[in-house]
């Protein structure tokens, strides 16, 4: 199963010079439930962007056209279809970014786990692809406001593919 997961602004803004709009703290817990145990499909940026590297106790795959490209704990690939291919099709793997690495995956995902952050920020440079919502039915969706721990109001949204 393939699913993607992501914290997007409402106006579809992900990211800025390489890095997350917003410090969710729930956010980050909630990525981390949701992918620790599985596999996690990045763009060679988004690994770059990790402060640690690879991403603990799960299966990381970059892809990276570089040919020369290589880090430790990771496996890398050349395209998305390439690393599609050595994922075991019971097991769920989580695409976590960038942009191009998303707009790829959309039309295969089978489950969307959206972060949707109530904000937009008008100096983001990344933005999540545009995809048709009624292509998707909402499964749950769980509400955040901000506090201490979490700068900006937003919501937890699951969605399945339809059909």
């Amino acid at each position: 199963m393939l699913s993607i997961i992501c914290a997007v602004a409402d106006n579809g803004a992900i990211g800025r010079n390489n890095q997350l709009l917003y410090h969710l703290r729930a956010d980050l817990q909630r990525f981390k439930a949701l992918t620790t145990g599985h596999t996690v499909v990045m763009g060679r940026r988004t690994f770059e962007s990790l402060p640690k590297g690879a991403l603990p106790n799960r299966r990381n795959i970059v892809l990276s056209r570089q040919p020369d490209f290589s880090a430790p704990g990771v496996e890398v690939f050349a395209s998305l279809e390439e690393a599609l291919r050595h994922i075991v099709p019971a097991e769920e793997a989580f695409i976590i970014g960038g942009a191009s690495v998303y707009a790829e995956a959309l039309p295969l995902a089978d489950r969307l786990y959206l972060t949707e952050v109530h904000a937009s920020p008008a100096d983001a440079d990344v933005f999540f692809p545009d995809f048709d919502a009624a292509d998707w039915q909402l499964l749950s969706a769980e509400k955040h406001e901000a506090d201490a721990w979490n700068e900006v109001p937003f919501h937890f949204s699951d969605y399945v593919r339809r059909g």
